[in-house]
Parts: C-alpha cells; structure tokens; sequence
C-alpha cells in the first residue's frame, strides 16, 4: 500500500493550510511544523501563485500569508481574499518581518485573524493554527520547538 492511499482516511481529518512565502527555508520550516500535527500544507511562493492554489484547492481552511511577496504583496492577497465570496470566511495569519503599525492596521481592516512578526516561535505559530482551526491544543510538552 503506498503511502498516499495509507493517509487516504487521514487525509479526510486534517485540516488543509496554505503557506505563503516567498523565502523556502520558512515555508519549509513552517510545513514541517504543522504536519506533525492535523494538518495538510501546501506552499506557494507568490501571490498569484496563491490566488491560483486557493482557486483549485476549495478545501483550504486558512492562509498563513507573508506580507512582502514580489509581483503582488501579502496586502494585496489578503484583498483579493476578503473581497471574493469564495474565500472571505477564511482564516489568515499574517507572518512578516515588516511589523509597521501602518501595516498593521492595514490588514487588521482586512480582518487577519492572527499577526506574527519575523522571527516566529514555530511552536507558537502551531498552537495559534491549532485554536484558529478549532483543533484540541496540545500539551506544551508534545510540541516540539524548531529553530528559525
């Protein structure tokens, strides 16, 4: 049995995150992360490549969203987001290394359930996903920290 169709009953559980990230290394890092717990995670690295994933995957549940993406930036995604009936409900997580109050209340208009500046604790990321997405929280001694 391959891998895939093991997780098939899994699969109908977890709960579909999109991360969006112009940096690898984070999108990586933030994935690894949260499929260890209840969660399936696909990554794109621009904004329209975002809008295209949410586009073909209907059952994405929440955007973590980078605010300084090139070609159309996180503000603009999270426009696009919360002005289309499709995807207005869902939740968003901002995580940017641009933490200007300007910024900040730029998307907090737009209805960003969560902003995280860089560094990011993974681990408080997680259990933010956790309670935005109605999953049970962990016990803070089964979470484990990885290093940004």
């Amino acid at each position: 049995m391959t891998e895939t169709a093991a997780r098939g009953p899994m699969l109908a559980l977890m709960t579909h995150v999109l991360v969006v990230d112009d940096e690898p290394h984070i999108g990586r890092i933030i994935k690894t992360r949260l499929e260890q717990g209840p969660f399936l995670v696909t990554i794109a690295e621009t904004g329209v490549e975002a809008l295209t994933v949410l586009e073909r995957n209907r059952d994405i549940k929440l955007v973590v969203l980078d605010l300084m993406l090139p070609g159309m930036s996180g503000v603009e995604v999270l426009t696009a987001i919360r002005h289309d009936d499709r995807w207005k409900q869902l939740a968003c997580v901002v995580l940017t290394a641009a933490g200007q109050d300007t910024q900040f209340r730029q998307v907090e208009a737009l209805g960003v359930s969560e902003f995280l500046t860089k560094p990011f604790s993974p681990r408080r990321l997680f259990q933010r996903i956790l309670a935005l997405t109605g999953h049970s929280p962990v016990a803070p001694s089964s979470v484990t920290e990885i290093a940004s």
